[in-house]
């Protein structure tokens, strides 16, 4: 997931933080280390208050139903939501 919000981060931050790539998890120039920093924890807290409530689905083959609702919630969470239990 870090991967993919750096990349977030680079594309939607004002700054053109490509140009100072980072050293291993940190930005070199301290400005963008306190972007990153902040982004980070507004993207998460973007995450955290979003909650995807699965449907309950009648009437299919069982097997099928828990097949296809635990991919759903596999790829849900596989984006960095949580999925209603």
């Amino acid at each position: 997931m870090s991967d993919k919000m750096r990349e977030e981060f680079e594309r939607t931050n004002g700054q053109d933080h490509r140009r100072q790539p980072p050293k291993g998890n940190n930005y070199i120039d301290p400005m963008a280390q306190a972007d990153w920093e902040s982004f980070q924890k507004g993207w998460r807290a973007s995450r955290d208050a979003l909650v995807v409530e699965v449907p309950d689905v009648h009437g299919v083959n069982w097997n099928i139903r828990q097949f296809v609702l635990d991919k759903c919630r596999e790829v849900i969470r596989s984006q960095g939501l949580k999925v209603k239990p």
